[in-house]
């Protein structure tokens, strides 16, 4: 928490909101100061994915969809990432809301998404999950790494310590991928509390989680620019020109592209 232990006394709104900006500014010093070798490494294995012909894709389930969801068909962003949709925990859309929390905790929906899936060996996955404990991610990791994917995970590590996992496993995202992004997020993701609030409040890991893999895609594109090879990189639709720049980049990789089928 950003505030003091157990709460403290009551603080006006602008003050809270002040406070918050300070926490989420705090995390992403954190994450990129100790994410650093953690952040090259997983933008130099997207660069090598995409140099070698391989396709790319990112899941997460509830808010943590979020951060996948950004990464997919974004100005600014690789072309070939392709959102691993599962039905009922893509985000709040659902009703009632609740089930995709429950899906999450399903044993073998990870394995019938996949197996449906245009995932094959030489792929990468980025699996996006603050808690890293249910079913459902490290279902995803454990499965997509027997096809020959890559995994990329981003969660917070303190949850492993602080959590139980829901797997049968014992197990939790971290433990099945290839790199490792901790978002440093508190267990409960919630950085203020104060006496005369109830609960903690004003979570933060979205804005972590997306500074993080927007990180890993800056150094994804230099890694492919360093080794000769001009990144598959989408512009604004709303700039002169981006539609025929898109459709350019499209037609050449549309065989990893699968937003437009």
């Amino acid at each position: 928490m950003s505030d003091e232990p157990g709460g403290g006394k009551p603080r006006s709104g602008s003050e809270l909101a002040g406070r918050f900006f300070e926490a989420a500014i705090g995390l992403l010093r954190r994450a990129r100061d100790e994410d650093a070798e953690q952040i090259a490494a997983a933008g130099t294995l997207i660069a090598d994915t995409v140099a070698d012909g391989g396709r790319l894709f990112a899941f997460g389930a509830g808010h943590s969809s979020l951060a996948a969801q950004d990464l997919v068909y974004r100005a600014g962003g690789l072309a070939l990432m392709n959102l691993l949709a599962v039905p009922g925990v893509v985000g709040v859309d659902v009703m009632p809301a609740t089930l995709g929390s429950a899906l999450e905790r399903v044993d073998g929906l990870a394995g019938a998404v996949l197996d449906s899936s245009p995932l094959r060996a030489g792929d990468l996955l980025v699996i996006v999950s603050l808690s890293g404990r249910n079913a459902l991610p490290v279902e995803m990791a454990t499965n997509a790494r027997a096809l020959g994917v890559k995994v990329i995970g981003v969660t917070s590590v303190a949850y492993a310590s602080e959590t139980k996992s829901r797997h049968a496993s014992g197990t939790y995202l971290k433990d099945h991928c290839d790199i490792v992004l901790d978002s440093k997020i508190p267990v409960g993701d919630a950085e203020l509390s104060v006496d005369n609030i109830p609960a903690p409040f004003a979570p933060a890991s979205t804005v972590v989680t997306t500074a993080l893999l927007q990180a890993v895609m800056a150094q994804a594109a230099g890694a492919l620019a360093d080794r000769g090879i001009e990144p598959p990189l989408l512009r604004s639709g709303n700039v002169d020109g981006g539609h025929e720049w898109n459709g350019r980049v499209m037609r050449e990789y549309g065989d990893r592209i699968f937003y437009r089928q």
